[in-house]
């Protein structure tokens, strides 16, 4: 009979999926739900078809089916604090959520609703917990705050063997996406710097396709 953790193991393993090809992933605050699929369009257009639309404000949820709904990227929700968040999050269509850590109740609800959850780590003792509950793909956040590139280089190299996966967020921009993407272990990085709140807000979307096209290439240059 499948376990708990057999079974987080098996939804876990659809996170590499949902990445691959995918290694920026944006981060996004929006306070008009009426702004997610031109805003998802806008990334899309740059090259870039994944986004996290977090539930840092009231109209997250809302935000999430719209975009969901409205285009063909892949639109996950960020910001994943309780049972309630996991089951919003999943009525809306998201297709992932993100947590900046990670509970036991938020855990349950998770794989009673189907939904992958990427929970977020700060050390070792963390992993190994989230390790032994069948996760393979862990948020090490806040990323900068917690030493950086180098930081989480040396903190993922104990793992290797296990073949854990990492998506670091927080303060994580264009100045130093590329060495956090350089580390064997990472599978994509969070940002919010390729769709500002503030150009959200003002609906500069040719703006947000030229930062989102403006990674992409970066990154294809650094062979990222």
């Amino acid at each position: 009979m499948p376990t708990r953790r057999d079974a987080q193991a098996e939804l876990s393993a659809t996170a590499r999926a949902l990445l691959r090809g995918n290694r920026v992933v944006p981060v996004i605050e929006i306070d008009d739900p009426a702004q997610a699929v031109p805003l998802t369009r806008a990334l899309a257009a740059g090259g870039i078809t994944i986004v996290e639309i977090t539930f840092r404000t009231s109209a997250g949820a809302d935000a999430v089916r719209a975009a969901a709904s409205g285009t063909d990227s892949i639109v996950g929700a960020g910001t994943l604090l309780t049972p309630s968040d996991v089951d919003a999050a999943a009525d809306a269509g998201a297709a992932f959520g993100v947590s900046p850590g990670w509970d036991p109740l938020t855990a349950a609800r998770a794989l009673e609703r189907g939904l992958l959850v990427i929970p977020g780590v700060t050390g070792a003792g963390e992993i190994q917990q989230r390790l032994a509950e069948g996760h393979t793909t862990v948020k090490f956040f806040p990323a900068e705050a917690n030493g950086g590139a180098a930081a989480l280089a040396q903190l993922s190299a104990p793992f290797a063997h296990t073949g854990l996966s990492f998506m670091p967020t927080g303060g994580i921009g264009a100045h130093n996406a590329a060495s956090y993407l350089a580390i064997p272990a990472v599978t994509a990085i969070g940002g919010s710097w390729v769709a500002p709140r503030a150009l959200v807000a003002a609906g500069e979307w040719a703006q947000i396709t030229a930062l989102a096209a403006g990674a992409t290439a970066a990154l294809s240059t650094a062979g990222a």
